[in-house]
């Protein structure tokens, strides 16, 4: 069974892999992970070649309703 890494910063959370599509549509597997305590909410993300750590998370709900 696979088990996920677990988080370094706190110790209780799991980091869980993110994917997304580049701007040509291309699959971007693994492009961050993510602590899944989320009173840690630590990150890694790679951003055009670019690795970033602990960025501040966005909540997409929040900028779903400011679209309405």
């Amino acid at each position: 069974m696979y088990q996920l890494p677990k988080c370094r910063k706190c110790g209780d959370g799991d980091l869980v892999p993110f994917s997304d599509f580049g701007s040509q549509g291309a699959p971007i597997h693994y492009k961050a992970w993510v602590c899944t305590n989320p009173d840690c909410g630590y990150n890694i993300k790679i951003r055009n070649g670019e690795l970033y750590i602990d960025e501040p998370i966005n909540d997409g709900q929040v900028h779903y309703s400011n679209r309405r």
